[in-house]
C-alpha cells in the first residue's frame, strides 16, 4: 500500500494492524510530522518504509521495477490537525504564529513572502480562486494597505486585518471571516491543487492492475480535481475538454460514481470528518490482458 499523505500515521496504523502481511510505503513532505509517524509506527518494523518529499515529485520518480506497483493508493488531501495545533507555522487564525504555512522547508516561499511581494490584484486572485472568498478584493486591498506599517508576518495580524476589512454582518457567520483567506494562502504556498492533480495521475499510472486508488478531500476544489481526473482516466471525459480533445483509452473504472460521505455517527466521533468526501477507482487490466480476455 502506498500512502501519499502519511501525516501522523493514523491510516497507516489502522491498515497495518488489520492486515498483518501488508507492506506500507508512506510519503510526506514535512519532516516534523514524519518524525511523529516514525515513532507511532515503530512497532511495525520493516513493514513500513518512509519517504520524504512532496508526493507529486516522489511519484514522478517512482521506480516500479525496484519498488513494485502498489495494490492500494491513498490520498488524504488537505493538512493534518498537527499543522494547526503544533507546527507553529501560522496555518490557522486561532494562534499568533509566524506566517509561514510551508509543509516542506524546501518550498520556495512562505505565506508572508506572498503577502509582501505580490501585487494587490494577485493577492485578490489567490484568495478568490483558492479560498472561494467573495470579498477577496476588499481583503487584498486591506492587506496591501497594512503593508504600509510593516510586513504582515504573523497569523494573528493577518486574522485581524481580515476581520477589520469585512462588514460586521460577515463576522457573524458560522466560520471565522479569515478562514478562506488562510486556506487560499496555504494552497498557494504549497501548490496543493497542482500537486494533487499531478500526483493522482502519476499514482493511477503506477497502480497494479485491479488495484484501488482512493482520494479523501475536504473542500470543493480538491474534490473537483479528483472527480475530473478519475472521469478522464476512466474514459468518461475528454483529455482536454476546453479544446474538445479525444477521450483517452481508459486505465481506471469508477468504484464510487458519487463521493462517499461520513455518516452522522462518524461526524459525532470525529467532527473533522464532516466535510470529507471519498472517491475510489480501480485500475483496469493492461490492454493486452483485456484484449485476451
Amino acid at each position: 500500500m502506498l500512502d501519499c499523505t502519511l501525516g501522523e500515521g493514523g491510516h497507516a496504523e489502522a491498515f497495518l494492524a488489520r492486515y498483518p502481511r501488508l507492506r506500507y510505503v508512506g510519503l510526506d513532505a514535512d519532516p516534523a510530522i514524519q518524525a511523529k509517524a516514525r515513532v507511532r509506527l515503530a512497532p511495525y518494523g520493516d513493514r513500513v518504509e518512509f519517504r520524504l518529499g512532496y508526493f507529486d515529485e516522489l511519484l514522478a520518480r517512482w521506480d516500479a521495477a525496484a519498488s513494485g506497483r502498489p495494490e492500494l493508493v491513498l490520498f488524504d488531501l488537505g493538512v493534518s490537525m498537527f499543522h494547526f495545533a503544533e507546527a507553529g507555522r501560522g496555518f490557522g487564525y486561532g494562534r499568533d504564529e509566524e506566517l509561514d504555512m510551508r509543509l516542506s522547508p524546501e518550498a520556495p516561499r512562505s505565506a508572508a513572502d506572498i503577502l509582501l511581494r505580490e501585487r494587490e490584484d494577485e493577492i485578490a486572485r489567490i484568495i478568490y480562486e483558492y479560498g472561494e472568498e467573495r470579498l477577496s478584493r476588499r481583503i487584498a486591498r486591506a492587506i496591501v494597505e497594512a503593508r504600509g506599517s510593516g510586513a504582515v508576518t504573523s497569523s494573528g495580524r493577518l486574522a485581524k486585518i481580515v476581520w477589520d476589512a469585512v462588514p460586521p454582518a460577515y463576522r457573524r457567520g458560522k466560520v471565522h471571516p479569515a478562514t478562506r483567506t488562510f486556506q487560499a494562502l496555504r494552497i498557494a504556498v504549497n501548490d496543493e491543487l497542482g500537486r494533487a492533480e499531478r500526483a493522482i495521475r502519476a499514482a493511477a499510472a503506477i497502480l497494479a492492475p485491479g488495484g484501488l486508488i482512493a482520494v479523501i478531500s475536504f473542500h470543493s476544489l480538491e474534490d473537483r480535481i479528483a472527480k475530473n481526473v478519475f472521469r478522464e482516466l476512466s474514459g468518461r471525459a475528454p483529455s482536454d475538454p476546453a479544446e474538445g480533445g479525444p477521450r483517452l483509452e481508459p486505465i481506471l473504472e469508477l468504484v464510487t460514481r458519487k463521493p462517499a460521505l461520513p455518516s452522522e455517527a462518524e461526524v459525532v466521533r470525529n467532527s473533522a470528518s464532516r466535510s470529507a468526501k471519498l472517491r475510489v477507482a480501480r485500475r483496469l487490466p493492461e490492454l493486452g490482458l483485456r484484449a485476451a480476455s
